[in-house]
């Protein structure tokens, strides 16, 4: 039977503390939450290597070390509400809800949704929800919301999800340009968001994000 708890600690010890990420509530988490539950079945054994875990269909569960800096860069504190999408098997959506009031998950593929809300559900995460629809759309009805993150690479945010972003909240994204991702944070004031280069890391361009092609007469 495999260690998962010791290979959690190592995770922590050796991709997150590493990468500067020292804020308790985040150490804590990412302890706390078994990896290997929101992951399938035959990547079990691989939830806790380096680097993100590929689901397909240009669908993937982030590197820790990756949402671990989001996390740090977003400062989520308890009174809070997070929408979090392409949440996929909701490893991200937990750990967040362990910061912050009410995590939204977003997923628009009705099996990986379904296996998240069982998850959680076993998991004890009582304070988040997983919302079936697609990505870009968000989750209007429940926001708006003081946090949103993006599990996945973007070319340009709809604005549709940024207007769901409450005036004062941030916004983790990782950005995609050929073959470099940057995550970037940004602020909303007076209805715009300004952002900022945060860290490297790289993902595949979901689906709903990618750049409109530039059409001119």
């Amino acid at each position: 039977m495999s260690d998962f708890a010791a290979r959690r600690r190592t995770m922590v010890d050796t991709q997150v503390r590493p990468s500067d990420v020292t804020k308790f509530p985040i150490i804590d988490a990412m302890l706390s939450v078994p990896r290997e539950s929101f992951v399938p079945t035959a990547q079990r054994e691989a939830a806790y290597v380096e680097g993100l875990i590929d689901l397909g269909n240009n669908r993937c569960i982030l590197e820790p070390r990756t949402l671990a800096k989001m996390l740090d860069a977003l400062n989520i504190s308890n009174d809070e509400m997070v929408l979090d999408i392409a949440s996929a098997y909701g490893y991200s959506t937990a750990v967040a809800a362990r910061m912050a009031q009410l995590v939204v998950g977003v997923e628009s593929d009705e099996h990986l949704a379904s296996e998240a809300q069982s998850v959680l559900t076993e998991e004890n995460v009582d304070n988040a929800v997983i919302h079936v629809g697609p990505l870009e759309d968000g989750a209007a009805e429940h926001g708006p919301y003081d946090v949103i993150m993006i599990q996945g690479g973007v070319e340009q945010v709809p604005d549709a999800v940024l207007d769901q972003l409450k005036d004062q909240g941030r916004i983790a994204c990782l950005f995609v340009d050929g073959q470099l991702g940057t995550v970037r944070i940004g602020h909303k004031a007076g209805g715009v968001v300004s952002w900022r280069d945060a860290f490297n890391a790289s993902a595949l361009v979901l689906d709903g994000f990618s750049q409109e092609c530039a059409f001119s007469l």
